[in-house]
């Protein structure tokens, strides 16, 4: 990383296991730019799984794909990815790609592993998924197939203009712990199905890591207003449940108001008395991150 005054400074290891010193690499990532600029990355590699099965399923509410979700982490099964996609999302794959997928939330796994053990799992999820109002449970082994039901999830962005070709959409990102997921989904659905605005749910539920994608006419100003309504409500809902403003996309400054509801004023006058000792002059992506009112 290259400071503000021309220092350039190892962060972390490189290839070992270390607890020497300020753990300098993860406050780096993340200072979203406002502390240095990294200039260089050491990646550590992951093998590739010898096996894997992609598997989905429906249930009548979001509700019971979350508690799924849930049920499933908690078993101790690896699990390699769980997606969960709402109704709306899954219309607009339809409308997008020309599939006849039915429209109720859904879930997505993918399991890795040796083959026995990749399938062994898929079988436990299976019964978990019949314990919680789940149908239609299918699963690939091949790759196109795979790779074929992935797509669904990894196109869900522009699936969505799809519906409305002409709109910008506002993606959001709270994140909870995993015991309040369903409860952060459920009630941000009410919310959101109420709206006169398309929006759909997308997320990483596996990790408690929720997004939803809000389609607003940029032309209307009363569109993008209720757009950052639902946007403020699913923060204080998820803050309100000991979550996180933002489990992704980072603070920049869009969500530099909520930060002092969640971290408390104590921790953002330390944040700016460590980049009032980094970058004093405050050349750094100055204005992002760390709130203006906030003082020594």
């Amino acid at each position: 990383v290259v400071l503000a005054n021309g220092d350039v400074v190892k962060t972390g290891s490189r290839a070992r296991k270390s607890a020497a010193g300020y753990d300098l690499t993860r406050l780096m990532i993340g200072s979203e730019g406002t502390l240095g600029v990294i200039t260089e990355v050491t990646l550590r590699l992951q093998k590739i799984p010898k096996y894997s099965v992609v598997a989905m399923c429906n249930f009548p509410t979001v509700k019971d794909a979350a508690d799924v979700a849930i049920a499933t982490m908690l078993s101790g099964i690896q699990v390699s990815r769980v997606e969960l996609l709402d109704e709306v999302q899954v219309r607009a794959v339809n409308i997008a790609n020309g599939k006849n997928l039915p429209e109720v939330p859904t879930l997505m796994f993918e399991f890795i592993g040796t083959e026995a053990y990749s399938r062994e799992q898929t079988l436990i999820v299976q019964n978990i998924v019949s314990e919680h109002n789940g149908s239609d449970f299918v699963f690939a082994e091949d790759a196109d197939a795979k790779k074929e039901l992935w797509r669904i999830r990894k196109e869900a962005l522009w699936a969505c203009f799809a519906m409305e070709p002409n709109f910008e959409a506002m993606i959001t990102d709270v994140c909870v712990p995993l015991s309040h997921l369903g409860d952060l989904i459920s009630r941000s659905k009410k919310e959101l199905d109420a709206s006169p605005l398309v929006c759909t749910v997308v997320a990483h539920a596996g990790d408690g890591n929720f997004h939803t994608v809000i389609l607003f006419d940029p032309k209307s100003d009363k569109q993008q207003k209720e757009a950052e309504r639902l946007n403020q409500f699913m923060v204080h809902t998820a803050l309100s449940m000991e979550g996180t403003c933002t489990g992704e996309h980072g603070v920049g400054t869009g969500k530099m108001k909520y930060l002092e509801q969640e971290l408390g004023i104590e921790a953002l006058q330390t944040m700016k008395r460590i980049k009032a000792a980094l970058d004093p002059n405050n050349i750094m992506n100055p204005g992002k991150l760390i709130p203006p009112h906030v003082c020594f």
